[in-house]
């Protein structure tokens, strides 16, 4: 995964690109854990990394969405 930890160089436009990326990624981790959880074999360590990579994942998406979100002051 080359999240990159710096996207205020990157625009708008390349940030939706990465987002939706992002975000199929973390679906489809979502989806390999449920299958290993589903099998009963699987190996609780590899569960133990998928799941800390979609946590990552969801921290890079949180951080794009608040930079393409503008802050509104009610």
């Amino acid at each position: 995964m080359n999240a990159p930890t710096d996207i205020s160089m990157k625009t708008d436009e390349v940030l939706r690109v990465e987002l939706e990326v992002f975000r199929r990624q973390h679906r489809d981790l979502d989806e390999a854990i449920e299958a290993l959880q589903a099998t009963g074999t699987s190996d609780q360590l590899t569960i133990k990394r998928l799941k800390k990579q979609k946590l990552r994942l969801k921290d890079i998406i949180r951080l794009i969405e608040d930079r393409l979100t503008p802050d509104i002051i009610a």
